[in-house]
Parts: C-alpha cells; sequence; structure tokens
C-alpha cells in the first residue's frame, strides 16, 4: 500500500512538472512572445553597433588631433589660441515671411509647415 501511494505521488508529481514545462514553452512560441524577443533582440544589436561606431568616432578624432599636431609640428605652424568666431549660414533665407506665388489672382504660400 505504501509502495503504491509513493509511486502514485511520484508519478502526480512527474506529471504536473512535466504539464508545465511543456506550458512554458508552448508560451515562448506564441508569435507574440517571439516577435517580443526578436525586437528585444534587435534593440540589443542596435545599441551595441551604436556604442562600437561612437567609440570609433571617438578614436578617429583622436587620432585626427593626433596626426594635425604632427603635422603642425613638422611644418611649423602653431595656431592661435583664440580662433575667430565661426560664420552662420542662414539655412533658410527670411522665415519670418514664406515665400508666396500668384496664380490666377490668388495667393499661395510655400510654406511646407501649412495645412492644404
Amino acid at each position: 500500500m505504501f509502495r503504491r501511494s509513493f509511486w502514485f505521488t511520484t508519478g502526480v508529481a512527474a506529471g504536473v512538472w512535466a504539464t508545465t514545462k511543456v506550458n512554458r514553452k508552448l508560451k515562448q512560441l506564441t508569435p507574440e512572445h517571439l516577435a517580443t524577443q526578436a525586437a528585444n533582440k534587435a534593440l540589443e544589436a542596435g545599441n551595441r553597433l551604436k556604442d562600437r561606431a561612437v567609440g570609433f568616432a571617438l578614436d578617429v578624432r583622436d587620432n585626427m588631433a593626433q596626426r594635425e599636431a604632427e603635422l603642425e609640428d613638422a611644418l611649423g605652424i602653431h595656431a592661435d589660441p583664440e580662433l575667430p568666431a565661426p560664420r552662420r549660414h542662414a539655412a533658410i533665407e527670411n522665415r519670418t515671411k514664406p515665400k508666396t506665388y500668384v496664380i490666377d489672382n490668388t495667393t499661395y504660400s510655400y510654406n511646407r509647415n501649412e495645412d492644404h
């Protein structure tokens, strides 16, 4: 009697364990879960790539500054510590008043942000 109850309990426990495992695996294979996993992997890969690109850009900048210093020394050029202010170029001329055109005595504007 004791032996039968032991094996019955062991079988029930094994069944519960197997059912739980199968249900977890089935949940992981749903389309929503697979899409979430793919999106997370893509974000991680993008972040890794961005970090490497930033590191590469910093290395290039450091090496560029070092090479410029070497060339300045070789050519005997020493830059002034005070550089002139950078020039500003207007990207868009006269932003306050958009350009207009007239067709059949009707005035239209070139403002792309305007609802049409």
